[in-house]
């Protein structure tokens, strides 16, 4: 047995003295002080370009929950989650709160604050090894892959990654993807934390110094992998904002004027390109919620547009089958056959969408009353020959997932599209978050991306994640660009969800491993 010797009894006492006067007042100033960070984790977030925050938030919530009972990491991490979130989801009272109260969006919040408490909770008691800022890391990226998977399908929204459509961290998606980027927020932030405390006290600076600088110089040295050339040619593409009516929950009964509105959009870029104003598109890219289609997918006013317009249409909309399910999709509509091949969205909205627990859904989801039946997901990517372009299709929230444009890609897609209907949530901030997750995707795949949205923002980026073409929110707005096709793999996309599964394992590895160590006391 080991005995304490002289000069560590004196440090424990000189540490008690130190603390004596105010312990009453530590737990209050590390909420104070977490409830900042999470606010400044929200600052970093589109549409500001602030990315270099999100790091030192981080910094906070691992400088608070180190060395710490687990039960108190899991406290700490609620209050910084909360912090985060409740101004991030904003948007979900903006959309549901006239009708339903702050319920929802509190209630979202909430649910989706104790995946940051488990996260303070593993991170604390790993927080005792050597190297802890890599393991806390880790175990960053398992808890985002665990809530974007749980309940109802997940809900990926507020991810480390998504903070990063700017900066320094960005190059690493093409790399690992937004696990990737995740980790190398989390590393330098948990780095910074330690060096924060090695400060104090006569010890080495070496490890946490690396833990906060390698990811951001690993960045740096993934910049170069980042390609643009257009090595399967170029396209010319339009993108048609028809706009919508800013009614909020009203637009669940708007479907005929927004497919009005959209079909006004590609007829008046027709009379654009009839007078020469404007160069004739390979194809036209519409939002979601365009059409309402029965199994014969018959719609003769989309016809007659592209019929004018001589081009493929690539139009979202939802359609009942012959078996009576409605899918959500978006199909492409030929201008001498109609509609033709179709991609189905994979990752349905939990309560809009799919409906769990109906009767209960019904005191906060107007979806509930508005379908009688869930939707039926897709499980195959969408890929759609249009014009010279292999087009890879997400719908709306699917741009959240990591496994979506990763299919397309890797069965061919050479350029990506986001349809979407973002009119639901006024002139909130969510489309910019939703755009920052469309910035991410390319630079993942190494691919061109469109984003095309009924009221805005719409937008045309590049490979390497720069907006070169956006609108404003809720105008009747027409992009036209002239895009490069790859067809060159970056390594996320050929690694696919491998970088995820190492980088969690590794979290996950270091909390077991801490179960086989004694157990020491901890403080709140």
């Amino acid at each position: 047995m080991a005995l304490p010797t002289a000069s560590s009894q004196r440090c424990e006492q000189t540490g008690r003295r130190r603390t004596a006067g105010w312990p009453a007042l530590a737990v209050p100033l590390r909420i104070v002080l977490l409830i900042a960070a999470g606010f400044a984790l929200y600052g970093s977030s589109p549409p500001r370009s602030l990315w270099w925050v999100a790091p030192l938030a981080f910094a906070a919530l691992a400088g608070v929950v180190r060395r710490r009972r687990a039960r108190a990491g899991f406290g700490y991490g609620v209050v910084f989650g909360l912090a985060f979130l409740l101004p991030l989801l904003g948007w979900l009272q903006d959309f549901l709160g006239a009708d339903f109260g702050p319920w929802p969006w509190l209630g979202v919040a909430g649910l989706e604050a104790l995946f940051f408490g488990l996260a303070g909770a593993a991170m604390a008691p790993i927080s005792r090894l050597p190297a802890w800022p890599v393991w806390a890391a880790g175990v960053f990226v398992a808890v985002e892959y665990l809530r974007s998977a749980v309940p109802f399908g997940g809900f990926p929204w507020g991810r480390l990654a998504f903070t990063q459509d700017e900066g320094m961290f960005l190059p690493l998606a093409s790399v690992g993807g937004a696990a990737l980027v995740t980790f190398a927020v989390a590393l330098t932030g948990a780095g910074l934390a330690e060096l924060v405390h090695r400060l104090r006290a006569p010890r080495r600076w070496t490890g946490p110094l690396a833990a906060t600088l390698v990811p951001v110089l690993g960045g740096l040295a993934a910049t170069p992998l980042i390609h643009t050339d257009p090595d399967a040619g170029t396209a010319r593409v339009a993108v048609v904002q028809g706009n919508a009516p800013n009614v909020g929950l009203g637009l669940l009964y708007q479907d005929s004027v927004l497919h009005a509105n959209h079909v006004r959009g590609v007829d008046k870029l027709a009379d654009e390109v009839d007078a020469g104003r404007v160069p004739r598109p390979d194809f036209v890219v519409l939002p979601e919620q365009v059409g309402s289609w029965g199994p014969s997918r018959s719609d003769p006013d989309l016809s007659v547009a592209a019929a004018r317009i001589g081009v493929p249409l690539v139009v979202g909309g939802v359609g009942e089958d012959a078996d009576g399910q409605l899918r959500n999709r978006v199909v492409r509509w030929d201008p001498l056959t109609g509609a033709g091949a179709e991609y189905i969205k994979q990752h349905l909205v939990p309560f809009g969408e799919r409906i769990p627990m109906r009767s209960v859904a019904r005191l906060f989801s107007p979806f509930a009353d508005r379908f009688q039946q869930d939707m039926v997901p897709g499980d195959r990517p969408g890929v759609l020959d249009v014009g010279p372009a292999k087009l890879g299709v997400g719908l709306c929230y699917d741009v959240a997932y990591d496994d979506v444009f990763e299919g397309a890609a890797r069965q061919g897609a050479t350029l990506l599209a986001v349809p979407t209907n973002n009119a639901w949530y006024g002139r909130s901030e969510m489309s910019y978050q939703q755009l920052a997750m469309a910035r991410l995707r390319a630079v993942e795949h190494g691919r061109a991306v469109l984003v095309s949205a009924t009221s805005g923002v719409s937008a045309v980026v590049q490979p390497d994640g720069t907006v070169t073409q956006r609108t404003r929110q809720f105008t009747a707005q027409d992009l036209v660009a002239e895009v490069p096709l790859r067809s060159a793999q970056t390594l996320a996309t050929e690694l696919g969800s491998i970088p995820m599964w190492v980088l969690s394992l590794l979290g996950a590895g270091a909390l077991v491993f801490t179960w086989w160590r004694p157990r020491r006391g901890g403080t709140l």
